[in-house]
């Protein structure tokens, strides 16, 4: 195998361990950085528990059949914990630093400036921040065109997605190097614009407030709602994006839907945006139509159709719900 690059993770706690485990896994050396000084018998104790932790990790990734046992100890050795003290050879030798501190301004500006100087004007820096906008941050960086933030989401080495937000400052060139290399240990980046709640976070909060509510309304039991997600809502989503659904059903749908259930409920969170309505007066329904909020011109419809259902039957292969005919 040719030589990967080496990476460092700002930070022992969850997420940096998390990352540490992916990155290991596709044959990257890892460099776990504590910058909190500490006494040398507690440093041995953090040592001793994040390396546990990502050797349990290993061990529970072999048993659902992503390593085998006679790989872990390989894995685990490509993570080290640096102290303080080497914390400047760590970063200056990495390719990307992921940032992840508590999340709390001043901290995370104080490592990223001290992390910066540290590691010179090369390895690229990315946050791993889930609340804090990259331009709130990106003023400590020395060289702020190589910064970003790169949201993971938990657990960091299992789910594919990371949301990319560079930063008004970030150089294009370092945004699709980061991409590249995420892409290169299996991850599914995505670019989104420095926004509160990024994409996932900001659709997630809503619909988890949702589910909430309808609790307190007593619509349905938790059982019962969590029951509906996971296969129905969970069950779609997880073959058709939100936004290709509605190009599946129709942007009318959506809209007269959403009409309905603003007058129901008397409440104008239901309401559609803008871009709906624009959407149906241009004509772009969706696939009945050619576009939707995606372009499906030149498309074979019959055999993209074909390709997601064939997704759903393995689905429920999946959740063990497939039942042959009753002849």
């Amino acid at each position: 195998m040719s030589a990967r690059p080496a990476i460092a993770c700002l930070g022992a706690g969850r997420m940096g361990r998390g990352i540490a485990v992916a990155f290991a896994y596709a044959g990257h050396n890892v460099a776990i950085v504590d910058f909190k000084a500490r006494e040398a018998d507690k440093f041995k104790a953090l040592e001793a528990e994040a390396l546990g932790e990502i050797r349990k990790t290993f061990a529970s990734m072999a048993r659902f059949g992503l390593l085998t046992e006679a790989d872990i100890e390989t894995l685990v050795s490509r993570v080290s914990v640096v102290p303080e003290a080497g914390a400047g050879a760590a970063l200056s030798s990495s390719a990307i630093i992921f940032e992840g501190v508590p999340e709390v301004l001043d901290q995370k500006c104080d490592a990223l400036a001290r992390a910066s100087k540290l590691a010179g004007p090369s390895p690229i820096i990315a946050s791993t921040t889930s609340t804090i906008l990259v331009d709130d941050i990106s003023g400590a960086v020395e060289h702020p065109e190589r910064f970003l933030n790169a949201h993971w989401l938990n657990p960091a080495y299992l789910v594919p997605l990371v949301e990319i937000s560079p930063g008004a400052k970030t150089d294009p060139a370092i945004t699709a190097r980061v991409k590249e290399m995420l892409e290169g240990i299996g991850k599914v980046p995505v670019v989104c614009a420095a926004t509160p709640g990024y994409i996932v976070p900001r659709i997630q909060a809503m619909a988890m407030n949702e589910a909430a509510r309808m609790v307190e309304e007593g619509v349905a039991s938790p059982e019962d709602i969590d029951k509906a997600i996971k296969y129905g809502f969970g069950f779609r989503f997880a073959v058709l994006g939100l936004l290709e659904f509605v190009d599946w059903g129709g942007g009318d749908i959506l809209y007269y839907a959403s009409k309905y259930l603003t007058g129901a409920l008397n409440n104008d969170r239901y309401a559609s945006p803008e871009i709906v309505g624009r959407n149906m007066a241009e004509g772009k329904i969706g696939l009945k139509t050619g576009e939707g909020f995606l372009n499906y011109e030149g498309l074979d419809v019959d055999a993209y159709r074909e390709g997601r259902l064939s997704a759903f039957v393995d689905l429920l292969k999946h959740f063990q719900l497939q039942k042959p005919p009753v002849l």
